[in-house]
C-alpha cells in the first residue's frame, strides 16, 4: 500500500494541476482565438467611415472611379474580419449593428449609384454614427472578452499556487529524503567510479529509479571506452565543417575581389571542384536577352546525357539567373552546393546592379553635357550664323569681290556643318539618357531617323550586355548615327540593314548595309569631318571601321572592337 499511495499522490496532484492548467489555458487559447481579428475588424469598420467621404468626394470629382470606390466599399464592408460580427459567440446588439450597417449602406449605395449626392450627403452623418456604433461595441466586445480572461487567469494562478505548496511540501517529506541517499551515489559515480551499491528504499519509484542508475552506471563505463572513438569522429566532422566555412569565405572573397567575370568564376568551379572531388561542374548564366552562357571547371563537361546531374538555381526574388550543375559518383554536399549557388547569385547580382549604376550615371554626366553644349555652344554657333547672313547681305549692298563672297560662303559652311554636327551630338546624348541599354538606345535612334526618310531601316540586334561597358555606348550610337545617315542623305539608300552580333573571334560586330550609290560617294566625302569623327571614335573603341561595296550594289560600313571583358562562353 506504502509503495502505491505515493505514486497515487503524486499522480492525483499532476493530474489535477494539469487538469487545472490545460484549462485554463484552453480556455486562454479560444478566448484569444475569437479575439484574433479584433483589431482587424476594428480597423475594417473605421476604414468604412473614410471610405464614406472619399466615396462622396469621387462622385464630386472623378465620377468614372465610383463603381470602383463602390467595390471596393463592399469588399470591406463584407470581408471576413467584419462578418466575425455574425458568429454564435458574438453579443447579439453587435449583430445587430453590423446588419444595420448593411441595410444602412444599401440605401447610401442607391443614393450614389443614382448620382443624388444631395440625399448621399444628407445621409451621411447618419450613416457614419451607425458605423461608429459598431466600432464601439466591438471595442466593447473585445474589453469584455480581455476582461474575461484576466480573470480567469489570476483566479486560475491562485488555485495553482494553492496545489504547487501542498504538493512541495508532500514531495520534500515523501520524496526528497530518500533521494539524498541516491545523490550520494551519484556524486561516487560523477567522481569516475561505476561499481556503488544503491540503497534500498520502500518505495517502488525510488527502487525502481535506483536500478536505473544501476544500469545508467554500466552503460557509462561502455560509454566512456568509445568516447574517444565518438570525439575524434566529432573532430572529423566539425574539421570538414571549418573547411568548407574556409572555402566558401575565400570563394567569396576571389567573387568580390575584381570584376565579375570568365576567369574569376572559373577560378572558382576549379577550386569547388578540388575541393569536393567531383568528376564535372559548370555554371550556366541566363542573361535577360534570352542568351546563356556556359562556364564549365577544368576538365569540361561530358557531350553524351549518359551521366545525371544535379541542378543548383541560381535565385534571387523568384528570379532565375541560371544554375550550378553537378556531375559525382558520390552523393553531393547539397548544403555546400546550395550555399555556392547563393554566393553566386548574390555576386552576380551586385556586378549587374553595379554596371546598371554606371551607365545610370554616365548618361546622367551626359545629359549634363549636352545641355551645357546647348546652352553655350549651340547659342555661339546660332549667333555666329546670324552674324554671317547679316555680313553678307552688309558685303554684298556695298559691293563684294569674288574671293570675299568665297571666303563667306566657306565660314557659313563651315559653321552649318559644326552646328549640324552640335545638334546631332546632342540627340545623340539626349536619347541615351533614358534608355541604359545600347538596344534600346539604338532603337530609339533609329526611330528619329525613320522620320527623315522613305528608306526601310531594319534592325538585327544579338549583342549580349556584358560584352561592352557604358563607356562605350556613346562612341557605337554615334558610329551607327552617321553611316545611317551617309547611307539616307548622300547615298539615297531605299534599304538600311544595320546587323549587331559577335563574330568568330568574340569581338562585337556592327554592320551597316545599304543599297544606295556604293562606295564611290564614300570616297567622295572622304575628307568629311563626319567621317573622321567615325575613325576617331573606332579608335576609342581600340577597333576599326571599314567601308567596302556589296556586291548587288551599296555600301557596307563595318565596325568591329575587342570586348570590355572576356566573354562567358570563352
Amino acid at each position: 500500500m506504502k509503495r502505491g499511495s505515493l505514486t497515487s499522490t503524486i499522480l492525483g496532484l499532476m493530474l489535477v494541476f494539469i487538469l487545472l492548467s490545460s484549462s485554463l489555458a484552453l480556455y486562454a487559447i479560444l478566448n484569444l482565438s475569437i479575439s484574433i481579428g479584433d483589431a482587424k475588424a476594428i480597423n475594417a469598420s473605421g476604414s468604412l467611415r473614410m471610405q464614406s467621404y472619399r466615396l462622396m468626394l469621387a462622385a464630386q470629382n472623378k465620377p468614372e472611379t465610383t463603381p470602383e470606390k463602390i467595390i471596393f466599399f463592399e469588399q470591406t464592408l463584407h470581408s471576413e474580419a467584419l462578418q466575425r460580427s455574425l458568429n454564435w459567440y458574438s453579443p447579439e446588439q453587435l449583430s445587430d449593428q453590423y446588419l444595420l450597417v448593411i441595410e444602412r449602406w444599401q440605401s447610401m449605395r442607391k443614393f450614389i449609384e443614382t448620382k443624388d449626392l444631395t440625399s448621399y450627403r444628407d445621409s451621411l452623418k447618419d450613416f457614419v454614427d451607425t458605423i461608429d456604433t459598431l466600432v464601439l461595441k466591438m471595442e466593447q466586445f473585445a474589453a469584455l472578452k480581455l476582461r474575461w480572461l484576466v480573470i480567469s487567469q489570476v483566479s486560475g494562478l491562485i488555485l495553482m499556487l494553492l496545489i504547487a505548496i501542498f504538493a512541495v511540501s508532500y514531495t520534500r517529506k515523501k520524496v526528497v529524503k530518500p533521494l539524498k541517499h541516491l545523490m550520494n551515489s551519484a556524486e561516487t559515480i560523477s567522481k569516475g567510479v561505476f561499481d556503488v551499491d544503491m540503497p534500498k528504499t520502500e518505495y517502488i519509484e525510488l527502487t525502481a529509479l535506483s536500478r536505473a542508475l544501476k544500469k545508467i552506471t554500466t552503460e557509462l563505463s561502455t560509454l566512456y571506452r568509445d568516447l574517444e572513438g565518438q570525439v575524434n569522429e566529432k573532430t572529423l566532422a566539425l574539421t570538414r565543417t571549418n573547411n568548407e566555412l574556409n572555402f566558401l569565405y575565400d570563394s567569396l572573397v576571389n567573387l568580390h575581389a575584381d570584376q565579375l567575370e570568365y576567369k574569376t568564376l572559373k577560378e572558382s568551379l576549379d577550386q569547388l571542384k578540388r575541393f569536393e572531388r567531383i568528376s564535372h561542374l559548370r555554371i550556366v548564366i541566363e542573361h535577360t536577352d534570352e542568351t546563356s552562357d556556359v562556364i564549365e571547371a577544368q576538365g569540361g563537361w561530358p557531350e553524351d546525357n549518359n551521366y545525371k546531374s544535379v541542378a543548383f538555381p541560381l535565385m534571387i526574388d523568384q528570379r532565375q539567373l541560371g544554375q550550378l550543375e553537378v556531375i559525382s559518383d558520390k552523393r553531393p554536399n547539397h548544403q555546400l552546393f546550395e550555399n555556392f549557388a547563393l554566393m553566386l547569385t548574390r555576386s552576380i547580382t551586385i556586378h549587374n546592379a553595379t554596371e546598371e549604376r554606371q551607365q545610370l550615371a554616365l548618361m546622367e554626366e551626359r545629359a549634363v553635357i549636352a545641355r551645357e553644349l546647348h546652352d553655350s555652344l549651340g547659342q555661339l554657333l546660332s549667333f555666329l550664323k546670324i552674324q554671317v547672313n547679316l555680313l553678307t547681305k552688309s558685303l554684298k549692298r556695298h559691293g563684294m569681290n569674288e574671293e570675299v563672297e568665297k571666303q563667306i560662303n566657306e565660314i557659313n559652311s563651315g559653321v552649318s556643318t559644326a552646328y549640324s554636327q552640335l545638334r546631332e551630338l546632342l540627340s545623340t546624348f539626349r536619347l541615351t539618357i533614358k534608355e541604359p541599354d545600347l538596344k534600346h538606345g539604338i532603337e530609339v535612334m533609329l526611330e528619329q531617323l525613320k522620320s527623315q526618310t522613305k528608306a526601310g531601316i531594319e534592325l538585327d540586334y544579338k549583342l549580349p550586355p556584358h560584352l561592352m561597358q557604358a563607356k562605350q555606348h556613346i562612341h557605337i550610337l554615334q558610329i551607327t548615327r552617321e553611316a545611317t545617315l551617309n547611307a539616307i542623305k548622300h547615298a539615297n539608300a531605299s534599304e538600311i540593314v544595320i546587323r549587331c552580333h559577335v563574330d568568330d573571334k568574340g569581338n562585337p560586330n556592327i554592320s551597316i548595309c545599304d543599297n544606295g550609290k556604293g562606295i564611290e560617294h564614300i570616297k567622295e566625302r572622304d575628307q568629311h569631318f563626319g567621317i573622321g569623327i567615325m575613325h576617331e571614335r573606332a579608335n576609342k573603341l581600340n577597333g576599326k571601321v571599314n567601308f567596302h561595296s556589296n556586291m548587288e550594289g551599296g555600301t557596307t560600313v563595318n565596325l568591329s572592337f575587342p570586348p570590355q571583358q572576356e566573354p562567358l562562353n570563352g
